[in-house]
Order: C-alpha cells, then structure tokens, then sequence
C-alpha cells in the first residue's frame, strides 16, 4: 500500500494484487484495518480509528481506493459513488487485438454468485443489468496492448466480462479466458486515475496512480509517455 493522497476527511492509496480492500473468508487483514494502523501510528491516536470504506477493488486488480477518514465524508463520498459523480479511468493489459482501437461496449450482465463470475450477453436477459464502458488503445508491444477504460456503470467483474465477450481477456485473467495466470497471481487491471470534487472542501481532486512494478506494466507505459 502506499499513500497517494492525504488531508482530514480522505485518504486515497495504491492497492497491490494481493491486497484486499475489506475483510473476506480468507481472514486475510485487509487494507482497510492496514490503513487504520498507518493512520493510528501516523498521529499517535489512542483508542479507535475512524477508516470508512467507500467503494470496492478486486483482490487481483491494483490501483486507487478511496477511504473515508470521518463519517461526515464517508456518507458524502457513498452519494458521489451513487450519482456517478466520481471518474475512474482503469488500464488493463490484453494479449489479444480488439475489433476497433475505440468503442463503446454495452451488454448486458448476469452475476453468478456461486461462481463469483458475471456473464455478459448482447441481449437484455431476465435479471440481467445494463453494463456499458469505453475503452480505447493508448499503446502496444509485440504481444500486448495497452487499453484506457472509461465506466459508466459499476458492475460486478464488468471491465474483466465485457473485455472477455469481445475476445480480450485481460492478461492472468484465468476466470475470463485467459491462458496462463500472472506470476504475482493478479490480474493486468489498473485502477489508473481517479477525479472528483472533494465532499467537503470542494476542489478538484485528480489522483494518478502509479502502474505496477512490473516490466511489461513499465514498458507500455513508457509507450504513452512517447505518444
């Protein structure tokens, strides 16, 4: 974890592949109770630290998380999330070319919990849910590519399902098709950047986070840097 942002009301940081942002089955500790002790330690707080969760990551997946430090901006930052009013912009590697450089993706998303797999169709299903995203390449290598996605909906594995319909699993994505898993054991999904208006002090915050330690993560970046 390292800390991408700090003032009184928010604490923006960058998730690795192993981490995961609240406590699951595994017992494993997660990031939120890592970025209590940082907090307690940091200030030299007795008693309890206040971290309020406000969205979700995939365990495989790194990049942004946005924790809520008071309460006043915790139920603040849950309505942004509601309202769409929090632009996250992901990277995800892939192996395989898409159709276009540049398109919208709509389908329509069906969640199996027992799986824990979402399964996208073109057509609208029964409990199906509209998931739409743009995607478009900012750069490739000889054996992969580099593509920028922008949500407009927040469902469940939708960047990992819908990148899969149209034949591009996202590299070490093994549940969506791709063909060997990625060393570290995550996924080539980034959370990149992240904008909004601060719920209490009302400026612009634009956050980016840095990709990966990784070679192949470095080098396509290295990429865009040259465009």
């Amino acid at each position: 974890m390292t800390v991408l942002y700090e003032d009184n009301h928010i604490i923006i940081v960058n998730k690795t592949v192993s981490e995961i942002v609240q406590g699951d089955k595994t017992g494993d500790k997660p990031l939120s109770d890592i970025v209590k002790e940082y907090l307690k330690e940091k200030y030299n707080k007795p008693g309890n630290v206040f971290v309020g969760v406000t969205h979700r990551l995939d365990r495989p997946t790194s990049g942004i998380v946005i924790f809520a430090k008071t309460s006043k901006a915790l139920s603040r930052l849950n309505d942004m999330f509601k309202n769409k009013e929090i632009k996250k912009t992901y990277w995800a590697i892939v192996k395989n070319v898409p159709e276009q450089n540049e398109a919208i993706l709509k389908h329509y998303l069906i969640r199996n919990e027992k799986q824990n797999k979402s399964y996208a169709y073109d057509m609208e299903k029964p409990n199906s849910k509209l998931a739409i995203l743009h995607y478009k390449m900012i750069a490739h290598s000889d054996k992969y590519n580099l593509l920028e996605i922008d949500l407009e909906t927040g469902r469940h594995h939708q960047i990992r399902c819908q990148l899969s319909k149209i034949g591009c699993p996202i590299k070490g994505d093994l549940k969506y098709g791709a063909e060997r898993s990625n060393p570290d054991g995550g996924i080539s999904l980034h959370a990149r950047k992240v904008s909004f208006v601060h719920p209490v002090s009302k400026t612009e915050i634009e956050i980016t986070a840095p990709v990966p330690q990784d070679n192949l993560w470095q080098a396509l970046e290295q990429l865009t840097n040259n465009l």
